[in-house]
């Protein structure tokens, strides 16, 4: 089969293979809070001699709009890209920041665009091995997409992608609640990834971001300020 090809029984298996890849990357998470959104990965260290800081797992889009990707890090480099700069051309051309919505199209949109040929853009000959959930706030209000190689994308209250996507979604449908504050989320995004992490959570090995409903401006956490939120809930591996 080709990549485009459907088999006889009605799938394409590329696709597929692509959302098996993400099950095998870092655990990303997602919460949605009536105060803004909240986006929290593991970062998978392979060696204590690599500089954390040189591992990114959540991106700014825009000043509004930040995202975090599980799966293969250089495709989701191509779509956050993408999404980049449609959202400074929306910006360039209506004087508006994107609709959070409309960013997460534009992103699924490039998407399905793999395996084509011609025009001037070389594109990927296989669908992105990546996942992204897209955290913003507009007029709205806070948003939680998730996009997936098929180019479907869905809203969210509360999601997790990733190696530990299964059990992380166990403790949301059990703990989530719509009137969560964003310290609550905080606390929930660090517990969960302590739970699913394979190796002993830190300052050093987690990200966090979260774009906040009054400011609307995305703010990523320091390695200081993930370190506070562990010590003020006491999140550690003894329980």
């Amino acid at each position: 089969h080709g990549v485009n090809t459907f088999s006889p029984e009605g799938r394409i298996f590329q696709i597929e293979y692509a959302i098996e890849a993400i099950k095998l990357g870092s655990t990303s998470l997602g919460i949605q809070t009536s105060e803004g959104v909240l986006i929290a990965a593991e970062k998978r260290l392979q060696s204590s001699l690599l500089d954390p800081q040189s591992v990114n797992k959540i991106l700014e889009i825009d000043s509004h709009i930040g995202a975090v990707m599980s799966g293969m890090v250089a495709d989701a480099r191509i779509l956050i890209e993408h999404a980049r700069t449609e959202s400074q051309n929306h910006r360039f051309t209506y004087n508006e920041p994107m609709r959070v919505e409309s960013c997460t199209l534009a992103t699924c949109d490039l998407s399905l665009r793999f395996g084509e040929s011609g025009g001037k853009k070389k594109l990927l000959s296989r669908p992105f091995g990546v996942s992204l959930l897209i955290a913003g706030v507009d007029e709205e209000g806070p948003q939680l997409w998730q996009t997936d190689p098929s180019g479907t994308y869905t809203k969210y209250d509360a999601q997790a992608i990733g190696a530990g996507a299964e059990a992380a979604q166990g403790v949301f449908v059990e703990q989530y609640h719509k009137s969560m504050t964003i310290k609550d989320a905080e606390k929930l995004a660090l517990t969960i990834l302590l739970q699913v992490m394979e190796d002993t959570l830190s300052h050093q090995n987690v990200e966090v971001a979260v774009v906040k409903s009054d400011t609307r401006k995305l703010h990523i956490y320091s390695p200081a300020e993930i370190k506070a939120i562990i010590d003020r809930e006491h999140i550690t591996t003894a329980h």
